[in-house]
């Protein structure tokens, strides 16, 4: 019953016999594709490991459905040619959940490439083992979002209403890179109203699993022509320090957090519009604060001493289990400490208690109210493997080698 699920929500998507148009409904390679990638994957959003055969069958499916992504990023690249890296603006069309325009935007800000020392210093206030030792990390550059993602957007990806006929209000080259986004999976609608009465215009989206936010860069990915993801956990620590060594981005007194972090002591027990603090030195707003993010690693208390010998380039612990993975930032639910630059967090299946739901959603953790997600686009553009294992859990495979089996 999956599988008829998958073909019928791609042939509404793709087919020319529904109110989009006329003709008959048809079945191609981007059916089979979600049809694959629905069944091989357990409920959790991971690789089904004691399935061999359809392990390798979603992977296939992956790489393919990341293939046609990655074509259409190359497609604007060979039409538009290199951009500067300059801050932009980007634009997602499409409907929400709630009435308002047919599309969202969103700024993002160049992070130079740059040498940093991770972790806190032995000794440091507020500081615990998991953050040390200290150690040096290297990073090529990438854009981040200025803020963390608003519902703005994600009702967008989570409504999926849109717009793949020949709508004389989208340029053609929108429409296809909206058929391509369509291939992509994306959340049931929630059992419960996720925002919690907390707000959604220019509020940050919450309560969504690893696996859907990289669901959602992926989505994004599709719908823009460039390439997002999450990003790595040495990527969060070197925008949110912009240069700086202390225990917040403007300095170690905890009594100036509120001119730039909502928090336990100003939150009014909820989260707040993104973007009303002030900015960190690189333009970033609600590093600290407001909603917790995640990021691509794996959560592993000791793996800082990995590095205490060695200059970590661009390294990122590759998941290989559901938890526990990494979250930053802090949330307008955490006390001052909780919120430093170095400050740590594991996700937990706690954080799905109450969902009455079995399996229990891989989309949703209902009870993380504190947690969000923000976007990087790196400025050199990935490998399809890498892409793949990016938007697809990151699994610490050989993924030519395992297709070969």
């Amino acid at each position: 019953m999956v599988v008829s699920i998958a073909i019928m929500r791609i042939n509404k998507l793709e087919g020319t016999g529904n109110r989009r148009g006329c003709g008959c409904l048809r079945i191609n390679s981007m059916t089979y594709l979600v049809a694959i990638l629905t069944c091989a994957t357990t409920a959790s959003g991971q690789f089904n490991r004691s399935n061999p055969k359809a392990d390798k069958a979603r992977w296939q499916a992956e790489l393919e459905l990341a293939r046609k992504v990655r074509e259409g990023i190359l497609q604007r690249v060979k039409e538009n040619g290199s951009e500067e890296f300059t801050p932009y603006r980007e634009r997602v069309f499409g409907k929400r959940l709630r009435a308002g325009a047919g599309f969202a935007d969103f700024d993002l800000v160049p992070i130079p490439a740059g040498r940093f020392t991770m972790g806190s210093r032995d000794g440091a206030a507020g500081r615990r083992a998991d953050e040390g030792p200290r150690h040096e990390v290297r990073l090529d550059a990438f854009w981040m979002g200025r803020t963390e993602v608003t519902w703005n957007e994600f009702e967008i990806f989570m409504h999926q209403k849109v717009v793949t006929n020949n709508s004389d209000q989208l340029l053609p080259d929108v429409i296809k890179r909206n058929r391509r986004a369509a291939a992509i999976a994306y959340p049931s609608m929630p059992y419960v109203e996720l925002s919690f009465g907390m707000g959604t215009e220019g509020y940050p989206a919450i309560s969504m699993t690893q696996y859907a936010a990289r669901k959602y860069t992926q989505w994004l990915s599709a719908k823009t022509g460039r390439f997002y993801r999450l990003p790595t956990e040495p990527e969060w620590e070197y925008a949110c320090r912009a240069g700086t060594q202390t225990a917040y981005h403007f300095g170690d007194d905890p009594k100036k957090l509120g001119e730039y972090a909502w928090y336990e002591d100003n939150s009014d027990f909820k989260y707040q519009r993104v973007g009303t603090k002030k900015p960190n030195p690189w333009g970033l707003h609600d590093m600290h604060g407001n909603v917790a993010e995640w990021c691509l690693d794996q959560y592993t208390a000791d793996y800082y001493s990995k590095f205490a010998n060695a200059v970590g380039v661009n390294p990122l612990n590759r998941p290989v289990e559901v938890y526990p993975r990494v979250v930053r930032g802090g949330s307008w639910d955490d006390p001052s400490d909780r919120l430093r630059a170095t400050a740590r967090r594991a996700s937990h299946p706690d954080w799905k208690i109450q969902d009455p739901q079995i399996p229990r959603s891989s989309w949703s953790h209902t009870d993380a109210q504190f947690l969000g997600m923000r976007v990087v686009r790196p400025l050199k553009l990935p490998s399809l493997e890498e892409m793949t294992r990016y938007w697809s859990g990151g699994k610490n495979v050989d993924v030519p080698k395992l297709l070969r089996k």
